[in-house]
């Protein structure tokens, strides 16, 4: 008899554990077509990496509508490395990286293994060289002091754009 009563009890709380599933799948709201992507405001953390970092930090300005700012970061102990991560109106990648650490090893990093191809674009009056890998392709700029690297699983075109659009943050 006891045996009989474990079994029937075991179903009872299955079917109370269902029950309670179901109600909260009902009244807590979710929306399956809601965009999993959330933008971020990069402006508070570029203004702080300005200050601290000992070159000019850049950002995009005046980009189209639908480029979405996607992830920002700034490591004064990674080589004051700089990070604006976007995505583009077609949903491909698109990041500004910037450091002081040397420039082969941070280049190689942040490109996944990107490898110079010899050739050079020139972009808002500057000669950015061509780095192409089999996850990102990136448009390099060396400067005294610093590396800037624009990389992502976007076209050339939109790195392009993308470089195009830097500007250095105002002193604060």
């Amino acid at each position: 008899m006891r045996g009989k009563q474990t079994v029937r009890g075991m179903f009872q709380s299955m079917a109370v554990i269902l029950a309670a599933g179901g109600v909260m799948y009902l009244f807590i709201p979710h929306d399956e077509k809601a965009d999993p992507i959330k933008p971020v405001d990069y402006r508070v953390e570029r203004v702080t990496a300005q200050r601290a970092a000992p070159y000019p930090v850049l950002a995009p300005e005046g980009l189209a509508d639908g480029w979405t700012p996607t992830s920002v970061a700034y490591d004064r102990e990674g080589g004051d490395a700089w990070h604006v991560g976007f995505l583009t109106p077609d949903r491909q990648y698109v990041a500004v990286e910037q450091s002081t650490a040397v420039p082969e090893k941070y280049i190689a990093e942040v490109t996944h293994e990107a490898r110079d191809t010899g050739r050079t674009q020139r972009v808002a009056g500057k000669t950015w060289q061509r780095w192409e890998g089999p996850k990102y392709d990136a448009l390099v700029l060396r400067e005294k002091g610093v590396t800037t690297v624009v990389t992502g699983t976007a076209t050339g075109e939109q790195l392009a754009r993308m470089a195009s659009a830097l500007r250095p943050a105002e002193k604060a």
